[in-house]
């Protein structure tokens, strides 16, 4: 068996050096020094099926460090994935399904989209916790529908991002005994040995994670596969595998050498690599019958145990047809067609922060979707997101639906985008708005991926007050704006912000962020007004003084609506005012023409936007002629009233900004 395993990884470093080099672009060194262990774990360990590639109970595999991404496009190919040899020699290339990283969506058997460093980490970290809470759901007497692994490789710098500590440091609190980690430890990075910035034990460091730690030669088939038996056989703790390798592992003149790490080898290079490894030097992309046939029995091998698969999961829809029910219901996830009436009504006569409406609407929810799961960066009792009466996540316990992230924004966004892309869940994440910059590429990895994550991210302006500008989010609503395939909702009152949850969960195209006020808020009649749920409309028109033709237009989202509404019963006096409630530019922009200039008539120029974050974007909608209240400065430490008043944010001076923009 190891001569064929020999063969396979040379054939794998073969692929991998002529992509890049075809290309003139990419990295082949990890993929040469990582091929033995892939040629292990996919041809004697990894459960999956190219033919059955949404198979539910697959082994998930994430190359967390994407740059090797012809490591991962080899196997597909080799594997019998829908990922034909032209594929890897259109590496890089326009329109191929070969990208310099891999692409969730646009790449058969790509589990997640891997680009900045650590964050594959974070996703495998999300799988495996999503087949730990499944299992806890589903598995009952000796039916196993959920039991498999994920298997993650990663590098130096993975382990030196920031990421990993936060990811592998809670995988390890949880005990995720099913996800696997090998650590490719070659020491380069673009710039050098890592010894020039980098000199942690790691061995201490995952034995302080309370990992179960492995050391082996990532170039000896035996202790490659002794490895994987030992980290599959482990029942309480997830495993990392500290893989000594060489990068460009066969190259003559570049075998540990930086200059592999992210630039071809260049051609006499790779002939001599190729002479070296037994491969035929006048050949590219070569790949012998006798490799074929071996990916071939093992394809085959793989369909059997699908098949098995299958078949026990009829016998146990026979012998728990409830829990088979729900197993479907979790993964259709479809809605309720009664679900909005399921929501709670809001008294009209009793203000209440969104945050707080936010709350009473995730307790509907959780009772109506058993599949809707999430917690908090430590802030549950702010962000008002605990789910009463469910249990929470813990070490050994994972039936339950609250997630504790703890401090760690950036490893809550990444996980939530690995549960959300291993199936089974719909998932929730939140903090405090200013510190989405923490989520930040997470978020752009969902929407990327169109991974239908929800955020709910409160304290939202400058009105948390006394905290300071250190806690005032001021620039996030434009940046989050500007990110393509990102629903952001700023919902006016409790009863939008109902509106604003069915508008997120009916988004299965991307990430929506939900932003949500610290301070109360009045709550509108809708028997009065018109029906939050045109909030999915992204704008409409809240109030207008009189019929006709406005003279003036107040445009205003989340807390800065009712301050508009004060301002416009003044101003009505004597104009004809309407207020335009703006929840959400992005789903605005999807209207039709006509209804856009229903809302916003071309011929009424006179506008003012009011809104608490900085101006950046107002101008599409106010025009030369319209002006806007915002703030382009950080905010500061006092009591909200006193800040809104000293930044303007007041009926009065609503009132004289708007007759200044009437002239």
């Amino acid at each position: 068996m190891s001569k064929n395993l020999n063969l396979v990884a040379n054939t794998i470093r073969g692929l991998a050096m002529d992509g890049v080099q075809k290309a003139n672009s990419g990295h082949p060194g990890m993929p040469m020094g990582m091929a033995d262990v892939a040629a292990v774990l996919f041809l004697k360990h990894l459960n999956h099926c190219p033919s059955k590639p949404d198979w539910a109970n697959r082994d998930r595999f994430v190359l967390s460090g994407g740059h090797g991404s012809m490591l991962l496009y080899s196997m597909l190919h080799l594997c019998g994935y829908d990922l034909p040899l032209d594929e890897l020699k259109s590496f890089r290339q326009w329109g191929s399904k070969t990208p310099g990283h891999p692409e969730f969506g646009h790449t058969v058997g790509v589990e997640t989209t891997t680009g900045p460093l650590g964050q594959g980490c974070g996703s495998g970290v999300g799988m495996a916790l999503a087949e730990r809470m499944l299992a806890a759901r589903f598995n009952a007497g000796t039916y196993l529908p959920v039991d498999h692994g994920t298997y993650v490789f990663c590098g130096d710098g993975d382990m030196m991002e920031g990421i990993t500590h936060e990811v592998f440091s809670l995988a390890g609190h949880l005990g995720l005994n099913k996800l696997v980690v090998f650590y490719d430890y070659n020491h380069i990075t673009i710039e050098g040995d890592t010894n020039l910035a980098y000199s942690d034990d790691v061995r201490k460091r995952f034995l302080g994670y309370k990992w179960n730690v492995l050391e082996i030669d990532g170039h000896n088939f035996d202790e490659i596969e002794k490895a994987i038996q030992a980290a599959k056989a482990e029942k309480d703790r997830p495993t990392l595998v500290i893989t000594h390798t060489h990068i460009a592992h066969g190259s003559p003149n570049l075998h540990d050498s930086h200059k592999a790490h992210g630039e071809p080898l260049g051609a006499e290079e790779v002939k001599a690599t190729k002479k070296n490894l037994g491969l035929p030097e006048d050949q590219d992309f070569y790949v012998s019958d006798q490799v074929r046939e071996i990916f071939a029995a093992r394809a085959r091998e793989l369909e059997t145990k699908v098949v098995a698969w299958d078949a026990g999961f009829k016998k146990y829809a026979a012998a728990y047809p409830e829990l088979a029910q729900a197993w479907d219901a979790a993964m259709k996830q479809s809605l309720p067609a009664d679900l909005e009436k399921q929501m709670p009504v809001f008294e009209v006569d009793k203000p209440v922060a969104t945050r707080i409406a936010s709350g009473k609407v995730m307790q509907k929810l959780a009772k109506a979707l058993p599949w809707f799961v999430g917690g908090a960066a430590d802030l549950a009792p702010s962000t008002k997101t605990f789910l009463d009466g469910f249990a929470s996540v813990l070490p050994g316990a994972f039936e339950g639906r609250n997630l504790h992230f703890g401090i760690r924004e950036l490893g809550m966004a990444a996980i939530l985008n690995g549960l959300q892309v291993h199936g089974g869940f719909r998932v929730f994440g939140s903090t405090f708005f200013v510190f989405s910059d923490y989520c930040r590429p997470s978020i752009r990895l969902a929407a990327i991926m169109n991974l239908p994550v929800v955020y709910v991210f409160t304290h939202d302006s400058f009105y948390v007050g006394e905290d300071g500008p250190t806690h005032e989010p001021i620039e996030q609503l434009a940046s989050y704006r500007c990110m393509p395939n990102v629903s952001v909702l700023r919902p006016a009152d409790a009863t939008e912000t109902s509106a604003a949850w069915m508008a997120a969960l009916k988004n299965l195209t991307g990430p929506t962020l939900i932003l949500l006020t610290r301070q109360n808020l009045p709550v509108y009649d809708r028997a009065v007004y018109p029906p939050a749920a045109t909030l999915e409309k992204g704008a409409y028109t809240l109030w207008q003084s009189a019929a006709g033709k406005p003279d003036l237009l107040l445009l205003a989202s989340g807390s800065e609506v009712s301050l508009a509404m004060d301002a416009a019963k003044e101003l009505a006096k004597d104009r004809v005012v309407r207020v335009v409630s703006m929840p959400s530019w992005d789903l605005f922009e999807k209207q039709s023409d006509a209804y856009k200039r229903q809302v916003l008539p071309p011929e009424c120029t006179h506008r003012l936007a009011i809104e608490a974050g900085c101006t950046m974007g107002w101008a599409k909608y106010v025009g030369d002629k319209g002006r806007v209240l915002g703030v382009d400065h950080f905010g500061a430490s006092a009591p909200f009233k006193v800040i809104a008043e000293k930044f303007g944010f007041t009926t009065g001076n609503v009132v004289k900004l708007a007759r200044e923009v009437l002239g």
